[in-house]
């Protein structure tokens, strides 16, 4: 059987099957994309593109303790980052940076400097990172859901790592 024949026989066949089936095959004529873009073309939309909005933001200041560099990504849960990076993960706890997705912030050793965080969204379920949370990372008063920063909490200084808040009091110099 040729490669025509095939074609035509899937064509009969679909429109055996469902007689609404007209213009299903792109290549048939009549069809024609409202705008030529080349494969791998990016197509612009109108208007600025916003993220984060509406959501709930605060400012952090964090300070590299540690004697490498170290990067923190757009969408890493700000409270289990680096135990080398100094600063309240309490307040930080079920926060992001609020940067654009697939960015990243940049601390040398020794710098400090004011960050801007945003809450997750969604379920807000933390899972992997560093493995201190574990679970649901909203803070609502919830007996169902506050047991998991409890957890986190203690989960932290276990590991180690560094908290510039009042009721931690584990910074170091």
């Amino acid at each position: 059987m040729t490669k025509e024949k095939s074609a035509a026989r899937t064509k009969e066949s679909a429109a055996a099957t469902n007689p609404n089936s007209k213009g299903l095959y792109p290549a048939e004529k009549g069809f024609q994309p409202t705008k030529a873009t080349p494969i791998g073309g990016v197509v612009f939309g109108r208007g600025d593109i916003t993220y984060n909005e509406g959501r709930q933001v605060i400012t952090l200041t964090i300070r590299n303790t540690g004697d490498r560099p170290i990067q923190v990504g757009s969408h890493f849960h700000l409270f289990e980052v680096n135990r080398y990076l100094e600063f309240d993960r309490r307040a930080a706890f079920g926060y992001h940076l609020n940067i654009p997705a697939t960015t990243a912030i940049r601390f040398e050793p020794g710098d400090e400097r004011s960050i801007e965080a945003v809450a997750f969204a969604g379920k807000r379920r933390i899972i992997g990172f560093n493995g201190l949370t574990e679970g649901y990372a909203g803070t609502e008063d919830s007996p169902t859901y506050l047991p998991t920063e409890h957890r986190a909490i203690h989960r932290m200084h276990k590991a180690g790592f560094r908290c510039s808040c009042k009721k931690c009091n584990t910074k170091k110099e």
